[in-house]
C-alpha cells in the first residue's frame, strides 16, 4: 500500500472536519469533490456559495458544508475573539470583525475555537499568507520550540529512503536557521516520520562537507546542530554533518562515513537553509517525478498545512488526508 493510501485509510477510520478556505480554486473543489467520495474528511468550503458552484460545475460538493465568511452567523463571534488574541497589538474589535471576513483568518478561528478539526491552504496563498495568520491565532504547541515544516517525497522504484519515502525538512519556513533551531527542526521531523508514518526515522543533517572533508561557517552549523540534537534526543538516530550522496547511497557511505549508523540509509533529511530546503524537494519532484506532500507544518497547536501554488488537485487531496491524520493524533495527545 503507498503513503497515501495509508494516510486516506487512517483518514477513514476517524473522519476529521478539514477546511479548505480558498474554495474559489476549481484544484481545490476538484480535491474536495475525491475526498467527500473516497469519506477521507469532512469537507468545510469557505467563501460565496453561488461563486463556489459557478467554478465547481459538474462536481458533486452536496457533502460540503459551504460557509461565505463575509456573511456568516458566527462572524461576530470570530471578529471578538479574534480582538481579545490581538489587541494587545493595537487592533480594534471593528478591524477585528473585519480582518476575520478572510476566508483564512475565518478558517483559522474555526479551528481555535473548536469548530474544526484541520485547514489546508496555499494553492492560492503564499506561505506567509498561510503560517501568518496561524501563528497569530493558532500559536506553537506547548511543547514546541519551534514551527517549521517538511515534505513527505515519495520517488517512485525508488531504492533510496523507506521504500522510496522520504521526509524533507525544512522546506518551507525557516530561512536561515542556527544550530539551535536545526536541532530542533531535526528533532521535531524524526518525531513526525514516527507520529505520521509509523516509520522509525535514520536522520541525516545535511550539508556539502561529509565529517569534516571540508570545514566553513556553514558546516560548523550542521556539525553543532546534529550534536545539539543526539543531545537532546539520544533515542534517536541522527548524525551528521554529511553530503546528500552519503546519506543515501550505501556504497559511498562506506567510502566517506564508515563509522556512521545513519549514512547510507537515511529516510530523513535535514536541510541547512531554505535555500538548499527548497532547491532539493522541487528538484526530487520535478526529475525524479516524485509526489511531494506539503508543506506540512509541525509544532503549531492544531494542524494547519500549506500548499505549493504549482499543486495539482491529487496533491490537495493528499495533504487534506495527512492533516486529517495530524488532527486524530493532536486529540489523542491531549
Amino acid at each position: 500500500m503507498s503513503f497515501i493510501e495509508q494516510m486516506k485509510q487512517k483518514a477513514r477510520a476517524d473522519k476529521q472536519r478539514i477546511i479548505l478556505p480558498e474554495a474559489t480554486d476549481l484544484r481545490v473543489l476538484q480535491a474536495a469533490c475525491t475526498v467527500l467520495k473516497e469519506k477521507i474528511a469532512d469537507i468545510i468550503l469557505i467563501g460565496d456559495k453561488s461563486e463556489i458552484l459557478r467554478v465547481a460545475g459538474d462536481l458533486d460538493l452536496s457533502g460540503a458544508t459551504i460557509i461565505d465568511s463575509k456573511i456568516a452567523e458566527k462572524g461576530q463571534e470570530y471578529g471578538k475573539a479574534f480582538y481579545e488574541l490581538r489587541k494587545s497589538k493595537g487592533i480594534t474589535l471593528e478591524q477585528a470583525e473585519e480582518q476575520v471576513k478572510d476566508p483564512v483568518f475565518f478558517g483559522m478561528m474555526m479551528l481555535k475555537l473548536n469548530d474544526a478539526d484541520g485547514l489546508v491552504s496555499g494553492a492560492i496563498h503564499s506561505t506567509a499568507d498561510t503560517l501568518r495568520p496561524a501563528l497569530q491565532i493558532i500559536k506553537t504547541a506547548p511543547e514546541a520550540k519551534l514551527v517549521s515544516t517538511f515534505f513527505v517525497m515519495v520517488v517512485p522504484n525508488s531504492e533510496y529512503g523507506h521504500n522510496g519515502t522520504l521526509l524533507f525538512g525544512d522546506c518551507g519556513l525557516n530561512e536561515n536557521p542556527n544550530a539551535q533551531e536545526l536541532s530542533e527542526i531535526a528533532i521535531a521531523s524524526a518525531q513526525s516520520m514516527i507520529s505520521l508514518l509509523d516509520i522509525t526515522p535514520v536522520v541525516a543533517m545535511l550539508s556539502y562537507s561529509t565529517f569534516g572533508s571540508a570545514k566553513s561557517e556553514l558546516t560548523e552549523k550542521v556539525v553543532q546542530a546534529a550534536a545539539l540534537a543526539r543531545q537532546k534526543a539520544p533515542e534517536l538516530l541522527i548524525d551528521g554533518e554529511m553530503q546528500v550522496d552519503a546519506a543515501l547511497v550505501q556504497r559511498v557511505a562506506d567510502l566517506k562515513a564508515p563509522g556512521s549508523k545513519a549514512a547510507g540509509h537515511a529516510n530523513v533529511l535535514i536541510f541547512p537553509d531554505l535555500n538548499a530546503g527548497n532547491i532539493g524537494y522541487k528538484l526530487t519532484e520535478r526529475l525524479a517525478k516524485a509526489q511531494a506532500y506539503g508543506p506540512i507544518t509541525q509544532g503549531l497547536a492544531k494542524p494547519i498545512n500549506d500548499l505549493s501554488r504549482g499543486c495539482k488537485a491529487e496533491d490537495i487531496v493528499g495533504v487534506v488526508a495527512i492533516t486529517a491524520v495530524q488532527a486524530q493524533s493532536n486529540k489523542s495527545n491531549k
